[in-house]
């Protein structure tokens, strides 16, 4: 017949969890279950030499007259009664009583196999949270398992199932059991279900995590991501600014034809990705970020609120280049806005009108053009 660490050890290899791990779970689940079936206040211990577990209930030699004996009358046995097996034995000293494991009855050892099914199950998730916990911020990779009636995801990573709610996933996209998805590890957490990976597709952070993946010069710090702004689908800016001069941040994230900022949009389902130079003038940041808009003037100040202050920046420029500035459906100072933590307004300079001019060539057309004929009744 197996030992019973016989079978820890096949446990504990199965689950992938440490050795010691399983025997404490293992034998704190029998004490549980020998304490709720035999007796509430024995004082029971696990001896687990020559590859067994042995259920011992400890008593404690006391003299006769001993107000133990009458406190505690379970773990303490008279003097003059322990001298009858032992002569040895003195006051203070523990007696030792075997239980045997192969008594118990069928309900105990149902509750046995539960409680250490649940137990093997916590320690489990534990292991996999001080796991997934250092990964926070990381990109995932796993397998699609279901979509529920509220399209969130539910996805397999390494044995564990990680959801990508809706609110994390990007607008328009959709996924199907059998697919292979990519996510960044947004939180992990317990909750009645158990263990939870929350993914998201829609966080910066996703975005900054592709990029270290696509881009060495970023990967190997010589290219510094000073600020990311997203509305997930639609567009993005980035900050840059590189640690070595020789290094263009743009040139180098962008890739010789844009092969690697196109290969990241791809996987953000061609959101548009744009890059500016950072720099530590603020008013010249905020002309980077208003880019392609051509800035006259920045005016900066700061309004008190409640909690914070708020930071301004009264932006002048050109009537024609208000449109720039402002960007389709207002994306473009939208993301100027989160990308440099500014409030932008606008001052537009309205547009002197010019008098048009007629070209060089129009002038000459004009010199050899001919007369009209005159009229016959002039």
């Amino acid at each position: 017949m197996e030992k019973i660490l016989d079978i820890v050890e096949l446990i504990a290899y199965e689950k992938g969890l440490g050795l010691e791990m399983v025997k404490e779970v293992v034998k704190n689940s029998i004490l549980k279950v020998a304490k709720n079936t035999i007796d509430t206040q024995a004082n029971f211990i696990i001896d687990d030499n020559n590859k067994d577990f042995t259920l011992l209930h400890a008593v404690e030699v006391c003299a006769d007259d001993d107000p133990k004996l009458e406190s505690d009358p379970t773990n303490t046995l008279p003097l003059s009664k322990a001298l009858q097996d032992d002569p040895s034995l003195k006051p203070s000293d523990l007696v030792y009583y075997e239980i045997s494991l192969k008594d118990m009855k069928r309900g105990a050892v149902n509750a046995l196999f539960k409680d250490l099914e649940y137990n093997i199950q916590r320690s489990l998730e534990d292991q996999y949270f001080q796991k997934y916990k250092g990964m926070l911020n990381t990109i995932v990779r796993g397998v699609v398992l279901d979509v529920d009636k509220h399209q969130n995801t539910f996805v397999e990573i390494e044995g564990v199932q990680a959801v990508l709610a809706l609110r994390n996933r990007i607008k328009g996209e959709s996924f199907k059991a059998g697919d292979t998805l990519r996510a960044i590890l947004k939180s992990v957490r317990f909750s009645k279900q158990g263990l939870i990976l929350e993914l998201s597709r829609t966080t910066p952070k996703f975005l900054e995590a592709l990029l270290h993946l696509e881009v060495p010069e970023i990967a190997d710090k010589e290219i510094e991501i000073m600020g990311i702004a997203r509305i997930p689908g639609d567009r993005a800016k980035l900050a840059l600014r590189s640690h070595n001069a020789q290094i263009d941040p743009i040139g180098a994230t962008v890739g010789v034809k844009g092969t690697r900022i196109n290969a990241i949009s791809k996987e953000l389902c061609n959101e548009s990705i744009d890059c500016v130079h950072y720099h530590e003038v603020p008013e010249i940041y905020i002309a980077n970020a208003l880019s392609p808009a051509q800035i006259i003037k920045i005016e900066l100040s700061q309004t008190p609120l409640e909690d914070k202050v708020q930071k301004n920046a009264l932006v002048t420029l050109h009537g024609d280049q208000k449109s720039k500035a402002i960007g389709k459906s207002g994306v473009n100072v939208r993301l100027a806005c989160m990308l440099t933590g500014y409030d932008i307004d606008f001052d537009v300079l309205a547009t002197t009108p010019t008098t048009p001019t007629k070209s060089g060539l129009s002038m000459l057309e004009s010199l050899f053009k001919p007369s009209p004929k005159p009229s016959l009744n002039e």
